[in-house]
């Protein structure tokens, strides 16, 4: 009889059965236990500014080598990056890079203003076995370690990774919880995990303003208020959609509206940027 295995990275704890994988595509049951099933599987590698992550008061007119695999534990309609977050391990090319020849390719890249490792495009955290080990070795090499993530994950393996990362910028979607149900999330982890990252390390957020979803002014002056009493100097990135993934048809947001709500955040905060406008 197989043997199912529940993995602890994020509250969805899936019961995986033997030789699957969670809801993520990425973490699987091997042998009765849930193991990193894209753990070094890379489809993704580039040398970014590192604004564009985005993290404009990290570092400014630094480049960050940026690194991203496959899956994601939410289930965004409108994903920007859907071919690799909501893929599996048999729906595209993967690359195998080990964390000690990530790291020195890294170390390679300084002579062009490289200062680290950014784990991002799919969701980094349902790999964080690989985020670990290849953060602490970019640490006994000197080099920063950043993460671009949504945020939902358990306390535990985030506890195990905040020592190892230097800046983060999480995904706070929505103002409420009816908004994560959408995406197939809870809005209380992503909120305790902002609260924690941010006694730790550099922390910036970024909602997606997603046209009759959550544009009302209520929406980000919520969130712009609900930062403000963790710390009124933590940069909000308000950015415009547009039509992707489940949402082709959609209408981007009005760039008008983007900077009406930037105007309304920066009354809480005192660093509000505005994003594909």
């Amino acid at each position: 009889m197989s043997k199912k295995a529940i993995c602890g990275v994020c509250p969805r704890h899936c019961e995986i059965e033997e030789g699957e994988t969670g809801f993520c595509r990425a973490r699987e049951n091997r042998g009765g236990k849930v193991i990193c099933g894209n753990y070094g599987k890379l489809t993704s590698l580039a040398l970014d500014p590192i604004e564009k992550k985005p993290l404009r008061r990290y570092c400014p007119g630094y480049m960050i080598l940026s690194v991203g695999s496959y899956g994601c534990n939410l289930a965004c309609p409108f994903c920007q990056n859907s071919e690799i977050s909501q893929a599996g391990a048999n729906d595209i090319r993967t690359e195998y890079v080990s964390p000690e020849e990530l790291v020195r390719y890294a170390d390679e890249q300084r002579e062009n203003g490289n200062l680290g490792i950014a784990f991002t495009y799919n969701e980094p955290l349902i790999g964080y076995e690989y985020v670990m080990d290849t953060a602490k070795l970019a640490h006994e090499h000197d080099m920063k370690n950043v993460l671009v993530t949504n945020g939902y994950i358990c306390r535990g393996p985030l506890e195990e990774l905040m020592p190892y990362i230097d800046a983060m910028n999480i995904d706070l979607k929505g103002a409420d919880d009816e908004y994560y149900r959408w995406l197939g999330g809870d809005i209380d982890t992503v909120m305790e995990t902002i609260e924690y990252a941010a006694e730790h390390c550099h922390v910036e957020v970024t909602t997606l303003i997603v046209p009759g979803k959550n544009d009302k002014d209520a929406d980000i002056t919520r969130i712009a208020e609900w930062l403000s009493g963790i710390n009124d100097e933590i940069p909000l990135h308000i950015s415009k959609f547009f039509p992707r993934f489940k949402m082709p048809d959609a209408e981007p947001t009005p760039t008008e509206t983007v900077y009406h709500l930037a105007d309304l955040a920066g009354e809480y905060l005192k660093y509000v940027y505005t994003g594909n406008c």
